[in-house]
C-alpha cells in the first residue's frame, strides 16, 4: 500500500471544514455528512491501513513500527502493541480471540491478544513486505497480501501456522472478500481485479478494471455481488457475476482508502488531497456522486464503522515542502512530530 507518496498539490485550504459540499442528487442522508470531531493522538511513526472493531468500539492504527489502539467514544489511546517493524494493517478474528498485524520490513505477521494487546506469536511470510491482511470467517484463514512477493500467504488461525501461498502475477493492493468462499484482490501493476478460492487458494481467473489505473482500496457489496476499486479519479465498480465494469463514478486523484455502508448504500473513498467523497448506490448498475466532504489534507485512508455509520480517516498536519536539490529534487511535505490526528466524519 506504499504506492501512496504524497503527491499532488499541497491544498492548505483543504483543512478541515464541517461541511458537505453538495453535488446535485443523492440521499438526504448522505447529504448530512461532515466531520463530528477531530481525535489528537499523537505519537511517532507514520500511518497505513485503519482498522475498526465495532464491537469493542475500538480503532486500530498502524504506525510505522508499532499499533496503536484508540478507544473509539473518549478518544483515549488505550494500548500500543511494538515490535511490529514495517506494519501495514490490522485483522481482528473475534470468533478465536486473535488479532494479526501484517509487519512490511519484518516479513512477519504478529499474533496479539484483543483484550490484553499483548503479543501471543509471530509468523513468517510466504512472501517480502506483507501489506494488506484480511480474516476469512468461513475458511477461519488469515490472509496476507505481500507487495514484493506478488503473492499472498494463507495463514490457519486455529493453529497460526502457513498453510499455503496463492501466485497473484502482480502487486496486490487491498483484497475483499464475498462471503461465497471468494477472496479479490486488486491488482495495482496490473489494473486489474484477481479472485482466488479461499479453501483451496485456486485462482479462478484475473480481469481488466479499465479505464481504472493503479487501483488501490477495494470494498465490495456482498448482496449485489459489486466490487468498488478506488482508482484515480474514480471508483470502478465491478459486477463480479458477469466479471464487467459496469460503472465508473468521479471522486478525487490519488485515493487510498474506500467502504461500504449496506445499511445506507452509501460508498466512501478518501484521497490524499484532502476529502472523501460520497456516492450512493441507487441500483446494482447506477451510482449517484452525492458530494465531498473535505477533510485535511494527506486523510488517505480510512475506516467504516457499520453500526454507527461513521467513517475514520488520519492524518497530520506538516510542513511545506523544501527547496529541491540534486539529491532530492521533488522533496515532499514533511509531517510535524505529535501531530497525528483522527477525523470522525457522520451524518449530523
Amino acid at each position: 500500500m506504499l504506492r501512496r507518496g504524497f503527491l499532488g498539490l499541497l491544498c492548505w485550504t483543504c483543512v478541515l471544514a464541517s461541511s458537505l459540499v453538495l453535488i446535485p442528487a443523492g440521499t438526504a442522508f448522505a447529504q448530512s455528512y461532515k466531520v463530528l470531531r477531530r481525535i489528537p493522538v499523537g505519537g511517532e511513526g507514520g500511518w497505513d491501513y485503519v482498522r475498526v472493531d465495532p464491537d469493542a468500539q475500538r480503532i486500530y492504527l498502524s504506525r510505522g513500527t508499532h499499533m496503536m489502539v484508540v478507544d473509539e467514544a473518549s478518544g483515549k489511546v488505550v494500548g500500543d502493541l511494538p515490535n511490529t517493524k514495517g506494519i501495514h494493517g490490522v485483522a481482528l478474528a473475534p470468533d478465536l480471540g486473535k488479532g494479526y498485524t501484517s509487519n512490511g520490513q519484518a516479513n512477519t505477521v504478529t499474533v496479539f491478544d484483543p483484550k490484553t494487546l499483548k503479543p501471543i506469536s509471530e509468523i513468517k511470510t510466504t512472501g517480502d513486505d506483507p501489506d494488506s491482511i484480511i480474516y476469512d470467517p468461513v475458511t477461519k484463514r488469515i490472509f496476507t497480501f505481500n507487495g514484493r512477493g506478488n503473492n499472498a500467504t494463507a495463514i490457519d488461525a486455529t493453529t497460526d501456522k502457513v498453510v499455503g501461498t496463492v501466485n497473484l502475477n502482480g502487486k496486490p493492493e487491498e483484497p475483499a472478500l464475498d462471503g461465497r468462499g471468494n477472496m479479490y484482490v486488486n491488482l495495482e501493476d496490473k489494473s486489474s481485479i484477481l479472485e482466488f478460492d479461499t479453501k483451496t487458494l485456486a485462482v479462478k481467473g484475473t480481469w481488466p478494471l479499465a479505464p481504472c489505473d493503479g487501483p488501490s482500496a477495494l470494498a465490495m457489496d456482498t448482496k449485489t455481488h459489486r466490487l468498488f476499486a478506488a482508482c484515480d479519479k474514480m471508483i470502478t465498480v465491478f459486477n463480479a457475476d458477469t466479471n464487467k465494469v459496469v460503472a465508473t463514478p468521479a471522486i478525487g486523484g490519488d485515493p487510498d482508502g474506500n467502504g461500504f455502508d449496506p445499511a445506507t448504500g452509501l460508498i466512501f473513498a478518501t484521497v490524499r488531497e484532502g476529502f472523501v467523497s460520497v456516492i450512493h448506490e441507487d441500483t446494482p448498475d447506477k451510482y449517484t456522486v452525492v458530494g465531498n466532504v473535505q477533510t485535511q489534507f494527506g486523510a488517505r485512508t480510512m475506516a467504516l464503522d457499520p453500526k454507527t455509520h461513521h467513517v475514520f480517516t488520519v492524518t497530520a498536519d506538516y510542513k511545506p515542502a523544501g527547496a529541491p536539490t540534486p539529491d532530492n529534487p521533488r522533496p515532499r511535505p514533511q509531517p510535524i512530530a505529535n501531530s497525528f490526528v483522527i477525523l470522525e466524519l457522520g451524518p449530523q
